[in-house]
């Protein structure tokens, strides 16, 4: 088989041919060489020099790619030159060549795989550093938190906008709210309560007097319908009482006394309105009595207004001093200060109770119904009519008569402490009493004034001693007006009432001769009344004025600030004389 030039350069250009097409691993392999070589000898450095390899740029593999743009180049470079020259050398010296070219490719294909292994583990070893320096940075974590906040936050960021909203519905709604039902829901807005202090009239005659007038219209139907109840209760009308006891007593069993008690009111407020409308309508029991309505006083003097002003003050003492007994004696009834009375009410307030828990509610009804007909009809009746009946068994009029007031609390502890100490009094004066005297000489020698002994000082005899009511006198002026001597037209002392005599002590420095001293047998009083000194002054006077045989002019104790009380004890005593005299001795009177 001869060789021809024509199949030689077929060989030639197949085998090039197969040459070129191995060019490419063999630049792919130096290409990894190259970047193994700058990988392996990059020289040492520390962990903090190396960027981190996710977020470099991979500079190496640029330069490789131009790498491997040139050496394809060079290959075919190498084919040209074979064939430009197509016999070469020689044919064994090019079979020679291709072989120690294919030699040489195998072993650095090798010696690449050794580079690749030597790259895959030092690949591995980065990563591992990589991922120690992830954790030791807490990379992760840190994201993890990071996430967390992020998620927090749009948590919080979605509750605002839902707060945000409902905000805006409530206050849509509040809104709407209020143009409908503002009106009714500041009515119940609670407010801190004002203390208005109430603007106080001064003390004025005419309003006093107006006052007085609008409190009795106003206590005027009160009081007709208390006086009606009265009249019922004390069968003041026979036929009337006995028509209401009948209806009360048969409204109570059939268990209709409250309905009855509202179809009163009912029946009283239609009247008033018939009343208000022009009808003369008049039902009662008692007639009225109209009182005489004196004309108001445009002008009133200063007697009149501070005669004004005493009556009001003295219905006003009389007004507070009953309220006063009253609520007094309801605390001494709850304070246990008189057993007895507290004792009935407690038992009656436990019969009630166990009676309402055992009883039904009807049946209480129907007795309290029937016992309140029966006492008020009957048993009033009856009381008032018989006093001494009721003296003994009317329970609540005794048990409220025994209860005591605190004034009268009082007096009962003096009382008793006074008689624990009379007997150790009675026991010291009794060694101080000097022998021979008895002891009325001593009790009669106890009564004497600032001067003296009393009956040594008017000449009476040693019986006659100050009554009890005015053991110390009453302080006053005597004005005698047969006198014209102004030393001797008014005199200061105190006055004094025996059991015959009324007897006036004068305090001026020659009284101690009793020449100014007066003394008046209660048996020659013609006449005593109360008197007013001084007309312009208000009020009923200060004075008492006591008419003898003796004097043409009454003579007059005046200047006296308990002179009602002097004035009753002076009265008391002349009739107690004229009562028990003899019968010539009253017409020698």
């Amino acid at each position: 088989m001869t060789v021809t030039p024509v199949s030689v350069f077929s060989v030639t250009c197949r085998r090039v041919a197969v040459r070129h097409v191995k060019v490419k691993p063999r630049s792919a392999a130096l290409t990894m060489l190259k970047r193994l070589d700058k990988i392996r000898f990059r020289g040492p450095r520390s962990r903090d020099e190396f960027p981190d390899l996710g977020e470099s740029p991979p500079a190496s593999d640029s330069e490789c790619n131009d790498d491997v743009q040139l050496k394809p180049r060079s290959a075919l470079r190498d084919t040209e030159e074979v064939l430009r020259d197509p016999a070469g050398s020689g044919s064994p010296t090019m079979a020679a060549a291709i072989q120690d070219f294919q030699r040489s490719e195998s072993e650095r294909l090798s010696e690449v795989k050794g580079h690749l292994e030597i790259a895959l583990l030092e690949k591995h070893f980065l990563q591992e550093e990589l991922r120690k320096l992830r954790e030791e940075s807490n990379v992760d974590s840190l994201r993890q938190e990071l996430d967390r906040e992020r998620s927090k936050r749009m948590e919080l960021e979605q509750k605002m906008n839902e707060k945000q909203q409902k905000e805006v519905w409530s206050s849509r709604l509040q809104k709407w709210l209020y143009e409908r039902f503002g009106v009714y829901i500041e009515d119940f807005r609670f407010q801190p309560e004002e203390s208005t202090v109430e603007a106080e009239e001064p003390l004025s005659a005419k309003r006093l007097t107006e006052n007085m007038r609008r409190l009795k219209r106003g206590a005027r139907p009160v009081t007709n319908f208390l006086r009606n109840l009265s009249a019922l209760s004390n069968w003041h009308s026979v036929y009337t009482s006995a028509i209401a006891f009948i209806i009360y007593m048969n409204a109570a069993w059939h268990g209709w006394v409250i309905p009855m008690f509202l179809f009163l009111a009912i029946l009283r407020l239609s009247l008033n309105y018939l009343i208000a409308r022009g009808w003369r309508i008049q039902w009662s029991i008692v007639p009225e009595v109209s009182e005489p309505m004196e004309p108001p006083k445009e002008d009133l003097t200063v007697s009149e207004k501070f005669q004004l002003v005493l009556d009001v003050a003295q219905k006003a003492q009389n007004l507070f001093g009953k309220m006063s007994d009253v609520l007094e004696k309801i605390k001494n009834l709850f304070m246990w200060v008189q057993p007895e009375s507290t004792r009935k009410l407690y038992i009656c307030l436990w019969v009630a109770f166990i009676s309402s828990c055992v009883l039904p509610y009807k049946l209480v009804g129907f007795i309290i119904g029937v016992y309140a007909g029966i006492k008020f009809f009957i048993i009033d009746f009856l009381f008032k009519s018989c006093p001494k009946l009721r003296d003994k068994y009317d329970t609540p009029h005794i048990v409220w008569n025994s209860l005591p007031t605190d004034p009268q609390l009082k007096e009962r502890t003096n009382a008793t402490l006074s008689r624990r100490v009379q007997p150790v009094v009675s026991r010291s004066s009794l060694a101080t009493i000097p022998c021979g005297v008895s002891r009325e000489e001593e009790t009669g020698r106890s009564h004497s004034t600032k001067k003296g002994v009393f009956h040594e000082i008017f000449n009476l005899s040693e019986s006659e001693r100050p009554l009890a009511v005015c053991e110390n006198g009453w302080r006053c002026c005597l004005i005698n007006r047969d006198r014209k001597m102004p030393t001797d037209y008014i005199r200061n002392g105190v006055l004094y009432v025996t059991e015959n005599y009324l007897c006036f002590e004068s305090s001026s420095s020659r009284s101690g001769s009793s020449k100014k001293n007066k003394v008046i047998k209660l048996m020659d009083i013609t006449d005593i009344q109360k008197y007013k000194v001084l007309s312009v002054l208000p009020g009923s006077g200060m004075g008492i004025s006591i008419a003898t045989p003796s004097t043409q002019k009454p003579l007059v104790f005046g200047a006296m600030i308990h002179r009602d009380e002097a004035f009753e004890t002076i009265f008391t005593q002349y009739m107690k004389i004229v009562t028990t005299s003899k019968p010539p001795a009253s017409a020698e009177l």
